[in-house]
């Protein structure tokens, strides 16, 4: 073991036992995380087996310089949170009809110009907005459509209330999703978009602005999220091991963010466990490309441990079902993976029988990052969505994926 991953444990051991209390619940703990651990492990063996450290070191290098995904970028803009921290968004406007080549236009809208709707896209935890790259690259150009990093993610600015030691909470990021609105789309109809911890965004800002959703907002999707009862998700892991973590991972979670450097030092040095754990929460297909696999790998790894902490508690308190009334008269699509292990599906389908005329697509085969295992899905549905918002004709289609590439 090297000398930064024996710190990285001695200081991980210290936070466990101090959270927990007592050695009995750290070791129940400690036996559930190593059901995932040794999942992990088990495959990184097998790798090195027959790659080298170094070899692996050099294939997630060639992956991070020839992949293209999260490569798209906007007309870069700044909204401001009521407690002053600054979220950074990024647009893409419609082309001029006559600059987008006739065969893309036709196969996206038909022969009829797309009514002036904006899409505005909201991320999960320890994610940013380069996480819709595919559905981004399909809409380009020709919906108008609105893409931002959470407080404390991507290029946003950490959390100004969080600095004072104000808890993050769902309904603040329901705030900061209407500031963004005001400063990116003051005015015309809106469809919102959110996966996981930004569907929740999506259902807080409709708690706080039900005027909002009434006056503005045609359409919504939600994409593997939850309407709340967090506390019982068990993550794929045996029940008296999640007890014992959920009762002691926010302390941990907090210790650790309190040596920051320590712990990223070490997440470094454990690099291929990790990605072998975010591949184990993130898809269920076994043919995942490497590239998408490595993409998602660096977008959670760009996630501080200390906002990890910051953010992990709001989860539990989370509890927004009677808010999804807000969305009854609405076209709603509710989307999830089938053996999504972060947000199971069965909270989906709990959204779904609340809002019965919503559209409900269990994709099979599919993981908590859907829109990235299999966007073609993600597309063809928010297509739908969008004729249904009177968007798009009813007889459009969205082309592959391919301009996702180009």
């Amino acid at each position: 073991m090297s000398e930064s991953s024996a710190e990285t444990a001695e200081a991980v051991m210290g936070a466990t036992a101090a959270a927990a209390g007592n050695w009995r619940l750290a070791g129940l703990a400690g036996a559930a995380l190593g059901v995932v651990a040794a999942g992990a492990a088990a495959g990184v063996a097998i790798e090195r087996t027959t790659v080298g450290r170094g070899m692996r070191r050099k294939a997630r290098l060639a992956l991070d310089s020839a992949g293209p995904y999260g490569t798209l970028r906007g007309i870069p803009g700044k909204a401001y949170a009521d407690d002053g921290t600054e979220l950074y968004y990024e647009v893409d406007d419609v082309e001029r009809a006559e600059r987008i080549p006739a065969q893309r236009r036709r196969r996206l809208f038909g022969r009829k110009a797309p009514a002036p709707v904006t899409v505005v896209f909201s991320h999960g935890y320890c994610l940013n907005q380069d996480s819709w790259h595919f559905q981004r690259a399909a809409l380009r150009g020709v919906v108008r459509t609105v893409h931002w990093d959470q407080r404390s993610h991507g290029r946003s600015g950490r959390g100004m209330a969080q600095a004072d030691g104000t808890p993050v909470s769902i309904d603040q990021l329901g705030r900061d999703l209407k500031a963004v609105i005001d400063a990116a789309v003051p005015e015309g109809p809106i469809v919102l978009v959110g996966h996981s911890m930004g569907g929740m965004t999506v259902m807080a800002l409709a708690d706080q602005y039900p005027e909002l959703v009434r006056d503005r907002v045609v359409g919504v999707a939600l994409v593997g999220t939850s309407s709340g009862r967090l506390g019982e998700v068990n993550f794929g892991l045996p029940v008296a091991g999640v007890n014992a973590i959920r009762r002691i991972l926010p302390g941990v979670l907090r210790a650790l963010g309190q040596q920051a450097e320590l712990v990223e030092k070490g997440r470094r040095a454990t690099a291929d466990l990790f990605a072998g754990i975010i591949k184990r929460y993130s898809f269920a297909s076994r043919d995942i490309d490497p590239a998408v696999a490595r993409f998602a790998e660096r977008m959670i790894e760009s996630t501080p441990i200390d906002v990890v902490a910051e953010f992990y508690p709001a989860f539990s308190d989370h509890d927004k079902t009677k808010a999804l009334a807000r969305f009854a008269d609405l076209p709603v699509l509710v989307l999830a993976g089938v053996q999504d292990l972060v947000t199971p599906s069965e909270h989906s389908e709990a959204i779904a029988d609340l809002l019965p005329d919503a559209e409900l697509v269990l994709v099979p085969d599919a993981g908590h990052l859907v829109m990235l295992e299999h966007p073609e899905v993600v597309i063809d549905r928010l297509a739908d969505l969008l004729a249904r918002t009177g968007a798009v004709p009813a007889t459009a289609t969205v082309g592959g994926c391919d301009s996702a590439l180009s």
